[in-house]
């Protein structure tokens, strides 16, 4: 009787070829895998992890993004009756207004159309009046009026010899404009001598602790060149000052006010 090959092996036959070795292929995955699995479905690292381990954003981007195309604000509709035009422009979702606002209202700033000109000058202030200062470092010194800057403010000197007041320029609502004027005809202020002549330079921002302590404060030495351009202003004014009796005396004496003065009955 001869032997028939069956096509197919029985389920009951033994599987020694066919047999799988489960570990064998799971250690080869675990060496394969960038997060290597602690139990079943849980990885070693997380996803960040293994993004930043397979380094796909360190190659080169080529792919560009589609141009996206404007909303239209308006749709146009037919509209039913004679008198209604046949056709009308509906404000689509992206034009219409929002249904929501914030609780708490937001204050536009006020948008000013007014142009800061230049501050008119008062009638009794003309060069060479004397003035009485009302702020500032040299508050109650009196001194001599050269002229206006661009920026509206007033440039005076002491001189600077006399009474130790240096150019400087200040605003006509601190001043008291006196009767004594000084001849200052003769006096030509240079045409460095503006605005941008007392602007002050920036200082380097240092540490909390060094400031606290005064570490790297230096004095910085006066120019050169504002010390030669102080002199040339205040010679014509010291010539003319000279020139008037007990005027120099004037200059240097400082002002201010007593318990017992009545403001409203000086003269100046």
């Amino acid at each position: 009787m001869p032997q028939l090959t069956p096509k197919c092996t029985p389920s009951w036959a033994p599987r020694r070829n066919l047999e799988i070795d489960h570990a064998f292929i799971l250690q080869a995955l675990e060496k394969m895998a960038r997060s290597a699995p602690i139990a079943r479905n849980v990885g070693r690292l997380s996803r960040s992890q293994v993004a930043a381990k397979r380094g796909l954003f360190k190659g080169k981007k080529t792919a560009t993004a589609p141009a996206k195309e404007a909303a239209p604000t308006h749709t146009e509709k037919t509209v039913g009756g004679k008198a209604n035009g046949e056709k009308r422009l509906v404000p689509t979702a992206a034009a219409k207004a929002s249904k929501f606002y914030p609780a708490e209202d937001v204050r536009a700033p006020k948008v000013s159309r007014k142009n800061a000109g230049k501050a008119k000058l008062r009638a009794s202030i003309t060069p060479g009046t004397v003035l009485i200062l009302l702020a500032g470092r040299f508050s109650g010194r009196r001194v001599v009026f050269l002229k206006q800057l661009d920026s509206g403010l007033l440039l005076v000197t002491g001189p600077f010899k006399l009474n130790g007041v240096p150019l400087r320029r200040v605003s006509q609502a601190y001043v008291i404009a006196t009767s004594t004027k000084v001849d200052v005809s003769a006096v030509s202020v240079p045409e460095s001598v503006n605005d941008a002549y007392f602007a002050k330079a920036k200082a380097a921002k240092g540490s909390k602790e060094g400031e606290f302590f005064g570490e790297g404060k230096e004095k910085k030495a006066f120019p050169e060149e504002k010390k030669s351009e102080q002199k040339t202003v205040d010679a014509p004014v010291l010539a003319a000052v000279k020139k008037v009796d007990n005027l120099a005396k004037y200059l240097k004496a400082s002002w201010g006010l007593s318990k017992s003065d009545r403001f409203h009955e000086l003269k100046f």
